[in-house]
């Protein structure tokens, strides 16, 4: 089975696992505590602290696995919020077609104008600043992203012969579109749902550099950023370490994803070959 997978994929697939086993274990895996004051402010690595410390002198390799784990976490639940309320509504609008495909689809434009990040400061600027609220409010506004996808997708599919064989039977709506459509649309979505992780771990990251997203002491990537951004100047690179694991994540993210795409869409074509 291994080696099926491409080398770029195998490298994506390792990575992505790496980060998540960090964020699952994290307790375990940090030598010190999260907001543990260990050393002096921003003391080089050593033996001690192999990352260095941070701006007040906290362990920087502790506070990354903790930043990741709660990057990771935040970042998966607005895109499973995301995935579900887009697909599900797109393919709803698609096969019910009508006032309700224009109603919901203007609504989706109309939110689409304004730019996320404005829409999303606006919101939490009003709002307790908390996880949950800023895992739906991230959710619903990457599931504009979703819909319009899962719409498309789901129009060309609704006029395909096995889809009015299945109306002609007299199946329901609900049989349609999670058992003729969404099963043929499931590649795209799961290609998507990859890209979306990424915008959402870097929609975090940007909210939490801007003081709106995961509040202190609680670590985050972009938080860390944040916390250690006057060091750049001195050339000390606290700050950089976190953009490193953003891109890395997300790099490895993408190459897993384009994988996926293209086997599902090769199996696909071998299916109806």
């Amino acid at each position: 089975m291994i080696k099926r997978i491409p080398y770029p994929a195998l490298v994506g697939l390792f990575v992505t696992i790496c980060f998540f086993l960090a964020a699952i274990f994290a307790p375990f895996l940090a030598p010190y505590g999260m907001s543990q004051v260990v050393g002096d402010v921003w003391e080089p690595a050593s033996a001690a602290y192999w990352l260095g410390t941070d701006n007040i002198g906290r362990d920087l390799l502790s506070r990354l696995i903790y930043g990741g784990r709660t990057t990771i976490f935040v970042a998966i639940a607005a895109t499973m919020v995301a995935f579900a309320v887009g697909t599900a509504l797109g393919l709803f609008a698609a096969v019910i077609g009508g006032w309700v495909d224009q109603a919901l689809s203007r609504l989706v434009d109309l939110i689409m104008a304004i730019p996320s990040l404005i829409f999303a400061l606006v919101v939490l600027s009003v709002m307790p600043v908390t996880v949950p609220i800023l895992i739906v409010v991230i959710g619903l506004l990457e599931a504009t992203r979703m819909f319009r996808l899962s719409r498309a997708v789901a129009a060309d599919l609704a006029v395909m012969d096995f889809v009015e064989a299945a109306q002609l039977r007299g199946e329901g709506r609900g049989w349609v579109i999670f058992r003729e459509i969404l099963p043929n649309a499931i590649s795209p979505l799961i290609a998507e749902l990859g890209m979306r992780f990424i915008f959402v771990v870097l929609f975090v990251s940007t909210l939490s550099f801007l003081g709106l997203g995961i509040q202190p002491p609680n670590a985050d990537w972009g938080g860390i950023v944040k916390e250690n951004k006057d060091g750049i100047v001195y050339g000390i690179p606290a700050a950089l370490l976190p953009a490193v694991a953003i891109a890395a994540l997300a790099i490895s993210v993408n190459l897993v994803a384009d994988w996926i795409l293209e086997r599902t869409t090769s199996l696909k074509g071998g299916r109806n070959g």
